[in-house]
């Protein structure tokens, strides 16, 4: 239904206010014209008969000056008026057994032409609340004398004609109304229904017990035809190994009131429909078919597509993994024989050729690190890295690492500073890759850590998970580069920085922790420092503070680092 039909009948379920005040200019037109002919043909015997019938055109001179602001108020205010002038013309005519007896029955005229139909139970109580204040003034003997002869047969006729044909007015006007606003429903509706049948979907309603009974939308020819979802039902049109589902869905959307599915059209292999089905609040459902043929071609190109994506990462990580394998053999045999011929297992050297045995064994070593970094790599993102997990102190493989990474350290002129506790921190975790987790965050705060500066490793337990952070004083990471920090062969920074490795670093401590249950977090502020932290869930701890008893205190670990030290020492001193 249009907005212009909802508004046609929202104004035509009351009347307009110009038939009002055509009603009441021709009750007034017609009691003056009355009242002139009954003063002249019988002025002698009329008697109250002229008050009383310009008491009646009080409601209609209230009406004229009221129309302009029509609303309920003004409306209710005219049928007050009615009831109480009706009341007073009977009683200035006799009363109850008077000529204008009659005229009590206005308001119940009045409810109508103000009102409708619908008010007309409204206007007779209060017609009856006319007669009864007529009735109580009479018992009190206030009523003027009722006329007699000619007059009282004259105010009659003018009583029951004004009634009669105000009355017969009335329900004209009102029928006409009801007639109209019919005819706007009939239209709006038929507009209604010719929009649903060209929309390009397909809605249909369906009984309680889920039998079609209208239909409306174009139907996708003969597999999808308005006459056979009529007969044969909703699910009918579905495929065969998809009507149980469609069942279901029906069954879903009545109880719970909302559904939705997407199936095959039957005798139609290419077609699919998505079907979105809704309760209505009389208990029937609303269903609503579209073709969703493009999505699921679009779902299905884009499922395989992820598939051959998958398929193809798989296979590049095996070949990594295998090339991996292949280079470390002869990588392994250089390192080897180049470490021979650098320690002069069978003789001196010149010195030109010792140097070169140098360049050579430092440069396989570099190579076999990045070698053993791709081989992790690959064997993670193909799923065939396991855990080696095993009951053991978190301060062991950090410690190790940090000794490791000294002579590092001093060459680049930073200080390298541990902060380990000084009871155990025991934890299942594979021993490696807690290893593997510090010398990557550490090496990568060495070279972004300019001379002087200070790097500071730190491991405790808090809210039941491992911490192991490593800070530094160095240039620090751009915010735009920290979203892509820790994806495979990513670096931050401009290309003389991102030279100094391949990327693989942050990406498989993140991987290493989440392998854990863990995660890394990064942060950083460019120009002064970067921190990364390493949180790994805890299974146990012991309660070394219970060992020890109150009021202990622990003492530091203290480990040499070449020129300088890797001190570990408990925060809490």
């Amino acid at each position: 239904m249009t907005a212009e039909t909802a508004e046609h009948l929202t104004v035509s379920a009351a009347p307009e206010p110009r038939f009002v005040l055509r009603w009441h200019a021709g009750w007034a037109a017609g009691v003056i014209l009355a009242g002139l002919a009954l003063a002249i043909g019988l002025p002698r015997s009329i008697g109250w008969a002229v008050p009383a019938l310009g008491v009646g055109l009080i409601p209609s001179l209230a009406a004229a000056a009221l129309w302009r602001r029509d609303n309920a108020e003004m409306r209710n205010l005219v049928l007050l008026a009615w009831v109480v002038c009706g009341a007073l013309a009977c009683g200035l005519s006799g009363g109850v057994a008077g000529p204008l007896a009659i005229w009590c029955a206005a308001p119940m005229v009045a409810a109508v032409v103000l009102g409708g139909t619908r008010r007309l139970a409204q206007g007779a109580a209060l017609s009856l609340l006319a007669v009864a204040l007529v009735a109580l003034t009479q018992a009190d003997g206030r009523l003027a004398a009722a006329p007699t002869g000619q007059a009282d047969l004259g105010l009659g006729l003018i009583g029951v004609t004004s009634i009669a044909v105000g009355l017969a007015a009335a329900l004209l006007a009102a029928h006409r109304r009801a007639v109209q606003a019919g005819e706007a429903q009939a239209a709006g509706e038929a507009q209604l229904r010719e929009v649903l049948n060209q929309q390009p979907h397909l809605i249909m309603t369906l009984d309680r017990a889920g039998r079609v009974e209208n239909v409306y939308g174009a139907a996708w020819g003969a597999p999808l035809s308005t006459g056979r979802l009529m007969e044969d039902g909703l699910p009918a049109i579905a495929e065969e190994t998809e009507r149980a589902g469609l069942e279901a869905a029906l069954a879903s959307a009545a109880a719970d009131g909302h559904a939705a599915m997407t199936f095959r059209l039957t005798g139609a292999k290419d077609i699919w429909l998505a079907a979105d089905i809704r309760r209505a609040p009389d208990g029937r459902l609303v269903a609503v078919l579209r073709d969703a043929t493009a999505e699921r071609l679009r779902e299905t190109a884009l499922d395989q597509a992820r598939a051959d994506a998958e398929a193809l990462n798989i296979g590049k990580s095996r070949f990594l993994a295998n090339m991996s394998h292949e280079l470390r053999t002869p990588l392994n045999a250089i390192m080897g024989f180049s470490d021979i011929m650098r320690q002069r297992m069978f003789g001196a050297l010149p010195s030109r050729y010792s140097e070169y045995a140098d360049l050579i064994h430092d440069a396989g070593a570099h190579l076999l690190d990045l070698i053993n970094d791709v081989l992790d790599m690959s064997k993670i993102e193909a799923a065939r890295y396991e855990l080696s997990l095993e009951w053991l102190d978190a301060r062991e493989p950090v410690q190790a690492a940090l000794r490791l990474m000294r002579l590092q350290a001093d060459d680049a002129g930073v200080q390298l500073r541990g902060v380990l506790p000084s009871q155990p921190l025991d934890i299942e975790a594979d021993r490696r890759a807690l290893k593997q987790i510090t010398l990557n965050l550490v090496s990568n705060a060495l070279k972004f850590t300019p001379k002087g500066g200070l790097v500071t490793v730190s491991l405790h337990s808090q809210a039941g998970a491992l911490e192991l952070a490593v800070a530094d004083t160095g240039v620090g990471i751009a915010a735009a580069d920290l979203e892509r920090l820790g994806r495979p062969f990513e670096q931050a920074g401009d290309s003389a920085r991102e030279g100094k490795g391949t990327g693989l670093g942050l990406s498989l401590v993140r991987a290493f922790a989440e392998l854990h249950g863990g995660e890394m977090v990064i942060e950083s502020r460019l120009g002064e420092g970067t921190a990364v932290t390493v949180r790994l869930p805890i299974a146990e701890f012991q309660e070394a503070a219970q060992r020890q008893g109150p009021g202990a205190e622990p003492a530091p670990f203290v480990g040499e680092s070449g020129g300088g030290k890797v001190i570990a020492f408990n925060p809490q001193r």
